[in-house]
């Protein structure tokens, strides 16, 4: 699988939290064995959600500030603090989140990201975002990327490709998960309402996640992944993953919003635990 880094957030691999301390596969000819590390997935899974909710914070960030949308119902509660620094045709975006902000969608916030953006060329803008001590549900998040915004993409909707480059700090302990890859994320349902509830968007990309502990794992969306904002897990889609000399699909259900996925290998189906 080629990796587009260098292009322009998950997403992720998001195979993950296997209800099972461990499991053992072996192919056809009998001498091939699979163990899956319960606690490697369960980080996983981990990492691809702090990374895609702090993404679709970011993204929302901006569109509120800058182009002025889902102001009458914010995503951001009165404990963000949302600075704006006109620079010429750009400027840069502070959503400082203080010591502890609960998001209006339930996620629980600290610090700052910064978005920095220069001024609109043929319909596309680019943002660079860092982090500032920021943390997302008590995991810290540092790294940064740029996200090439464009206002109405070929399909009519707006859009974001971002090139990422984002490591995780899990809680509770000292072992690291850095994501490296293109995520493009389009806003097909929402636009205009006024209102953060009713937006959805399709998630499509790949990406490569590398821990301090040495475990890897590699992903590929397959069928486009859909995004609810007013829900923290994805709720449809399929991702083919590679970890551990072995490839699988996890695919994330019917559009209902739950943290469970399934994880199919070998023709056999894994019940997947994807929250925090």
């Amino acid at each position: 699988m080629k990796l587009l880094v260098k292009k322009f957030a998950l997403f992720s691999c998001l195979a993950a939290s296997i209800l099972i301390s461990s499991c053992s596969n072996t192919d056809d000819s009998g001498d091939v064995a699979v163990d899956y590390s319960a606690e490697n997935s369960t980080r996983a899974a981990q990492a691809d959600n702090v990374i895609e909710n702090t993404l679709n914070i970011m993204e929302n960030g901006y569109v509120e500030a800058e182009e002025g949308r889902s102001i009458a119902n914010s995503f951001f509660p009165a404990c963000t603090v949302i600075t704006i620094i006109p620079n010429g045709e750009g400027g840069t975006i502070i959503l400082d989140f203080g010591t502890g902000c609960t998001l209006n969608n339930g996620s629980v916030v600290t610090g700052k990201i910064n978005l920095e953006y220069g001024g609109i060329v043929s319909g596309t803008r680019t943002i660079t975002y860092t982090f500032e001590e920021f943390t997302y549900n008590g995991h810290g998040v540092t790294g940064g990327g740029e996200i090439v915004r464009e206002i109405e993409n070929a399909n009519g909707f707006p859009a974001s490709t971002v090139n990422e480059t984002i490591t995780v700090h899990f809680s509770n302990t000292e072992i690291t998960a850095t994501r490296v890859g293109l995520r493009m994320a389009e806003w097909i349902e929402g636009v205009g309402s006024g209102t953060w509830e009713d937006n959805v968007y399709r998630i499509t990309g790949n990406w490569e996640t590398t821990f301090s502990n040495g475990f890897s794992r590699s992903g590929e969306v397959t069928e486009p992944l859909i995004r609810k904002l007013s829900c923290v897990y994805l709720v449809s889609g399929t991702l083919d993953i590679t970890q551990q000399s072995i490839t699988g699909t996890l695919d994330f259900g019917d559009g209902t919003c739950d943290n469970v996925a399934t994880f199919i290998f070998n023709g056999q189906e894994y019940t997947i635990i994807l929250g925090l």
